[in-house]
């Protein structure tokens, strides 16, 4: 026999390869010790001057918080501008905001959140030039903005909206009708908020003279309560104004306050809405020529109007109008000659036209059954748009520029996955977020012009190199043919996966219109979680069906007046195929999801009560009547209109279909989807007599964490999983792990 004698350097490879992939990853890695955190940039700013950038950085050693100005081309920090350690005043600060000319900086510090988007705050102006602070406001504030010229901030406080002049401090109130859940004037109510995502509903003029705003009479809106239990004798409770299905919603109005004549006029547009929404105003480069989007109620049409501020008068331009809905974004751009970019699924699939200033198209900049993810800007210099795309395919993103006038596109990023740009203000460089379903997070100095790679900034190759210490499977992604259409999927195996063998199945979905679940990007924490079922013997899948997103405007919008209907049908054919292949336990097949998800997997449990053997609903909607007016109405108009469709699809009225599994979660302080929905879908079970299992969460919104709430929570839900899809004969492993987990039988 041949004796072979091996390196040391050989001997340590191959140790390295039998020791790599030995650890379980457990759910405390996940949810209590960050094990598999990524680095990111945090608050990424472009200098004016193109080829500087400015980060907020933490400093752990010095517990500092910093803005680190680097340079584009080398990449090396030139300078820390602001570090809270030289600021006696602000021992942290968690955001920043320059001033239009970048000589003053609005920190942000005791921030605590209202709902989702909305926080107040103490803010501070640090100027550069005399490292000198000036607090806006002893009490807390929102939304505090710059003055195009940094001489004044304007904000809110108490649902009126002020003016601070920065040179002599003094602190003008512009408007005094402001009463909680009465009026609000210059910020969005709770509906606004949410659905039309965005809080600050004023806009300075480019004289920094003028300030538009929305006032929100909420009068007429329905009270909704939530008790909150805290830690005293007697809970608290919270109440606010929430618009459900079919009631009434904020009366809307549009004012203009003049700086100099402090005065303020209504501003009234040539056309009557009975019942509108106005989702986005935004001053021209014309310092007397505001745009407002005003919406009706079914969200079907969407007018532009030019609002001249001197005479009062107003101008329709452009007008949308869809069978279903039109989305509301923030990419309209003006250019100097006041023409604008527009993004529009007129034509089937979202994309970019140019309009002059009169309403007049121009030309369609982008074309193709694909659709524009997301608009970067314009380079007039160059007479370039840059633009995000799934023209590489619907589950990856890539970065694109086009001349103005459709010609010349150039893809800018090379690698297949998920790519997002931020790019300098002269636009000739751009960062590029990079990640895929195999690679984690990383950050490039890329060439605006070509694309090419210039310098790696940040990887995270630290993350990669801790994850291959576990065992892990690769997320394969393909399509399935449902319901005649060929549906994305992925489907995480087990590491050791035996065809000839089966294994139970989780299904993972959302399916709420235009989103988006298989996609080619680095792993959230559901991933990893789900990399730990299929260690304990799971197939875990996910199907995006009909409704979701990203292939076409028809595709997503089939689900009109029908939420639940079709999405449900896919998911349970879905499972049928997916129990029909050789290695699959159709016996054991398992359904779960969060929010609109949870709404879905109480649905396919129900009507598809011979394929599902368990769900898990997380906060899930049970009845569309119990959900907002802006986003319910969006897809099913209004209860009085389409009482079938609301009724005929919610869960309530399926629970006495329910054979299988049932564990049913919510947040007691939810104020999105309201406690309410799982209450009666409890109850409704309770009267069908049957069984299930729930957990309410004390005080916990519909997020669900803090403290040990996310660990205590997948801990319970991975037990229930662990009790309903095991099989004695089976699945001895599963069993195994019950044991250790202490599951009785």
């Amino acid at each position: 026999m041949k004796l072979v004698k091996l390196s040391l350097g050989v001997c340590l490879f191959i140790t390295t390869i039998l020791t790599a992939q030995s650890k379980k990853i457990t759910l405390e890695d996940i949810w209590k010790d960050g094990t598999f955190r990524t680095q990111y940039m945090d608050v990424l700013h472009s200098m004016n001057n193109g080829q500087q950038y400015s980060v907020l950085n933490f400093d752990r050693a010095t517990r500092a918080t910093t803005v680190d100005i680097y340079d584009y081309k080398t990449l090396k920090k030139e300078k820390t501008l602001i570090s809270s350690a030289n600021l006696e005043a602000i021992p942290y600060f968690t955001s920043y905001t320059f001033s239009s000319d970048e000589q003053q900086v609005l920190l942000a510090t005791n921030e605590e959140s209202i709902y989702r988007h909305s926080v107040l705050g103490h803010y501070y102006v640090y100027n550069i030039k005399t490292a000198s602070l000036d607090l806006i406001s002893e009490d807390k504030i929102q939304e505090p903005t710059f003055s195009p010229d940094g001489k004044k901030v304007a904000f809110a406080k108490e649902n009126n909206l002020y003016i601070k002049d920065l040179n002599t401090s003094q602190i003008t109130q512009i408007t005094f009708d402001g009463e909680k859940n009465t009026i609000i004037n210059g910020i969005t109510d709770w509906v606004y908020e949410e659905e039309f995502a965005f809080v600050r509903a004023f806009d300075w003029n480019a004289d920094s003279n003028k300030i538009a705003f929305i006032r929100f009479d909420e009068t007429n809106v329905p009270e909704f309560s939530m008790d909150v239990y805290g830690s005293e004798l007697y809970q608290t409770q919270q109440v606010f104004k929430y618009p459900k299905a079919g009631e009434a919603n904020s009366k809307v109005s549009l004012h203009i306050y003049n700086i100099y004549a402090n005065a303020t006029q209504e501003v009234k547009v040539d056309k009557v809405y009975q019942d509108f929404y106005i989702p986005r105003i935004k001053w021209t480069n014309n310092p007397d020529v505001l745009s407002a989007q005003y919406m009706n109620r079914h969200q079907n049409e969407l007018d532009l109007w030019m609002i001249d501020a001197n005479r009062n008068t107003s101008n329709l331009i452009l007008s949308e109008k869809d069978k279903a809905y039109v989305d509301v974004t923030d990419n309209l751009t003006f250019l100097k000659d006041n023409s604008f970019i527009w993004t529009s699924e007129k034509d089937g699939y979202n994309h970019i036209y140019h309009y002059d200033k009169t309403g007049d198209l121009i030309n369609q900049v982008t074309k193709g059954n694909w659709e524009v993810t997301d608009y970067y800007g314009y380079n007039e210099k160059k007479n370039t748009i840059f633009y995000q795309s799934v023209e590489n395919g619907s589950i990856n993103r890539d970065v694109y520029s086009i001349k103005l006038n459709g010609r010349n596109k150039n893809r800018l990023t090379k690698s297949e996955g998920t790519n997002n740009a931020a790019f300098s203000a002269d636009f000739s460089f751009f960062i590029n977020t990079f990640s895929s379903a195999t690679t984690p997070p990383e950050y490039t100095l890329n060439s605006a012009s070509s694309g090419n790679l210039i310098k790696s900034i940040k990887d995270n190759d630290q993350a990669a190199q801790k994850l291959s210490e576990y065992v892990t499977s690769q997320k394969e992604f393909s399509t399935i043919a449902v319901n005649g259409n060929d549906l994305n999927m992925w489907m995480i195996k087990p590491a050791n996966f035996d065809a000839s063998k089966t294994y139970p199945v989780l299904m993972y979905q959302y399916s709420g219109p235009g989103s988006q679940q298989v996609a080619n990007r680095w792993n959230s924490a559901n991933d990893y979680w789900f990399q730990h079922l299929a260690q304990e013997g799971y197939i875990i899948a996910c199907v995006d069906g009909r409704g979701t997103g990203f292939k076409g405007a028809d595709f997503k919008k089939i689900t009109q007046n029908e939420l639940g209907k079709y999405e449900v049908e896919d998911q349970i054919e879905a499972a049928k195929q997916l129990g029909a292949l050789p290695y699959v336990d159709a016996s054991r097949i398992g359904i779960w999801g969060w929010s609109f998800g949870g709404f879905m997997s109480s649905n396919c449990l129900f009507k598809g009560n011979d394929v599902f053997k368990m769900a898990i609903a997380v906060a899930p909607v049970s009845s569309w009547r119990f959900y907002d007016s802006i986003y319910t109405e969006r897809y099913m108009t209004t209860p009085q209109e389409n009482e079938s469709g609301y009724d005929e699809n919610s869960p309530i009225n399926h629970v006495d279909k329910l054979k299988g599994d049932f564990l049913l979660v919510h947040g007691s302080a939810d104020d999105n989807v309201h406690l309410q929905n799982t209450m009666r879908l409890a109850e409704a079970l309770i009267q069908a007599d049957k069984q299930f299992d729930w957990a309410i969460y004390p005080d916990k919104n519909h997020s669900i964490y803090g403290g040990n709430t996310r660990l205590h929570l997948y801990k319970k839900m991975t037990n229930f999983l662990y009790e309903t899809l095991s099989d004695k004969l089976k699945d001895k492993g599963v069993i195994e792990v019950k044991k250790k987990l202490k599951i009785k039988e």
